[in-house]
């Protein structure tokens, strides 16, 4: 068994991604999931490179039986969890009389519900490891677009607004065990979920990924007595 190990959603490009090698950095065992398998081999194999303990699964994370698999064969491999990061996401613009039901319920499914089911079935592992050291740590991925409501993305932001208040809720529920939470809530990161706006907004202009795992390693060095409960990102010059 590893002295520490995290699991990462969405983690075969952008946030994920730039999540797990850092993670793999500080010496963590990995698994990492997203839902394409061509993808997540050539993340995994890039992770595998730099030395890092790897296991990947490639899963649909809208299917509770596919998270509830995720979750098995990390547990099988590593036998603890003390890092979740939930990055796995999807963003569908539309105005309102164009929304279609099958892309609502995607976002909703794969925003937010997944993220419940994955504290559910990584519970008693979160459990363990927040009483070992009093500081297993989960992250989810919200966006700027929780704190304010976008227009055309209105079903992501009420994906990512219900991130935020499941994760304000999971601290008052969990930090007395040893388990902290923190939602990220970025502005327009350089990831391929932001291809639709580079029109208006430059690449080069955009949030790094590494930003974003940056704050990551932040969380790991805030002692037991130091909850964080949500981290925002803005460009310069942008406002809430």
């Amino acid at each position: 068994m590893p002295d520490r190990a995290a699991l990462i959603t969405g983690a075969s490009s952008g946030i994920g991604l730039a999540i797990a090698d850092l993670l793999g950095q500080e010496g963590y065992a990995l698994t990492v999931a997203a839902r394409r398998p061509d993808k997540l081999a050539a993340a995994a194999e890039q992770l595998r490179g730099k030395g890092y303990e790897l296991e990947e699964v490639a899963a649909n994370l809208t299917a509770e039986e596919d998270i509830q698999r995720v979750v098995a064969a990390h547990r099988e491999r590593f036998g603890r969890l003390d890092v979740l990061v939930n990055s796995a996401g999807v963003g569908v613009g539309a105005p309102l009389a164009d929304h279609q039901t099958k892309r609502v319920d995607m976002q909703l499914d794969l925003n937010l519900r997944a993220i419940i089911l994955f504290y559910r079935e990584c519970a008693e592992m979160l459990h363990a490891a927040g009483a070992e050291h009093r500081n297993a740590l989960v992250v989810n991925l919200a966006s700027i677009a929780g704190k304010q409501g976008q227009a055309w993305l209105s079903v992501y932001s009420a994906t990512k607004a219900g991130v935020i208040g499941w994760t304000q809720a999971m601290n008052k529920e969990l930090t007395a065990e040893g388990i902290k939470s923190v939602a990220l809530c970025p502005g327009f990161v350089d990831t391929p979920m932001t291809e639709f706006i580079r029109e208006q907004v430059k690449p080069e202009e955009m949030i790094r990924p590494e930003d974003i795992a940056e704050a990551v390693r932040f969380m790991l060095r805030t002692s037991a007595n130091c909850v964080v409960p949500e981290i925002v990102f803005q460009r310069p010059g942008e406002a809430l």
